[in-house]
């Protein structure tokens, strides 16, 4: 079985490459190049994927059985792809996202069936634009297309957080300074992590299954955790005190750059259903849970100082609302004071 991956050295598609390897399909990597080299193994077409003739030139007389979309954001690129690959594959992956979901969550019990709709972040409304491009497709010339939405997916290579700025690290830098961290809400919320490597496992077991053509999978873990206990694993991982400092989500997003996609993701409480997944892919069935991907990762990356990306900038933000909020809530104690 030949599959073609777009993009594929990505946090997500690197997982998915070694499992396909794993299953023993002949894997092609298309990208430019600018990340880590594809592993041993696998053919590489160093192209930018923006550039339609060049794409249709590199793969000129060559047909896969599968084609797996990683980088592709907006229904002007999954256009782009329909073009292309419309005559050059029996099946087309396209990597969506749980963002798409509409929010705020009617329920936190999320299935394939939930009503689309994101008026707070524009990557979603992408995503949800590409979806129905592709889906529309299918209808009306069965174009081949098979919908992913994973949710918070992590790698060894990056913690997955709430508040983040240029890079997770800076967090976990925090924790390891015994600073306080920014935890939006009140960490009560309830959110899905999950790593790359179970999400290869349900990828590859949708690739060239024709019962998957013209349908959506959600791809996630079915543990659910409050965010305290997300970052109390990561603290533990780092051997430090959790230490949060709780801000409302509306103003980490009114007040900062950093909460775009608070509303329109991260400070919604979700629950998700992977029957469907499982029925289709009886071996998906995640078994990294957050406590041991945290290790791993917090592992891996003390280990290789290039993950440890500083960020002053979001650092200095979190020690100003700290402050602040420290400030507002000394002078309403005064207040409440003088009142009495």
């Amino acid at each position: 079985m030949k599959a073609l991956f777009i993009g594929g050295t990505g946090t997500i598609s690197t997982s998915v490459t070694k499992q396909a390897l794993k299953k023993g399909w002949e894997l092609t990597h298309l990208n430019r190049g600018q990340r880590a080299a594809s592993p041993e193994g696998v053919e590489t077409i160093h192209c930018n994927v923006r550039d339609e003739e060049a794409v249709q030139a590199a793969l000129k007389g060559r047909r896969f059985d599968a084609v797996f979309n990683f980088i592709g954001y907006t229904a002007e690129q999954v256009e782009r792809d329909y073009r292309i690959f419309r005559d050059k594959t029996d099946q087309y992956l396209y990597v969506s996202s749980a963002a798409a979901y509409a929010k705020p969550c009617a329920s936190p019990y999320i299935t394939e069936g939930t009503v689309q709709g994101n008026r707070f972040w524009q990557y979603a409304r992408d995503k949800i634009a590409a979806e129905h491009f592709l889906l529309t497709k299918h209808r009306e010339e069965s174009f081949p297309v098979t919908i992913v939405r994973p949710s918070h997916t992590y790698s060894d290579r990056a913690l997955p957080v709430g508040v983040q700025g240029r890079s997770t690290w800076q967090v976990a830098r925090r924790m390891l300074e015994g600073k306080q961290v920014i935890m939006h809400g009140d960490g009560t919320s309830l959110w899905t992590m999950t790593h790359a490597d179970d999400v290869a496992v349900g990828f590859v077991g949708l690739m060239g299954k024709p019962e998957a053509i013209g349908e959506v999978f959600g791809v996630t873990s079915s543990e659910t955790l409050t965010w305290n206990q997300i970052y109390t694993h990561i603290a533990n991982a780092l051997g430090v005190p959790y230490k949060p400092y709780y801000v409302t989500s509306t103003f980490v997003a009114e007040t900062s750059p950093y909460g775009a996609d608070l509303w329109g993701d991260k400070a919604n409480c979700v629950i998700f259903d992977t029957t469907k997944i499982r029925r289709i892919v009886p071996e998906f069935n995640p078994t990294i849970g957050f406590a041991e991907g945290a290790r791993r990762t917090v592992s891996y990356i003390l280990d290789h100082p290039e993950c440890q990306t500083s960020d002053p900038a979001y650092d200095a933000w979190c020690d100003r609302v700290i402050a602040v909020q420290e400030k507002a809530k000394a002078e309403l104690i005064a207040l409440n004071e003088q009142a009495k």
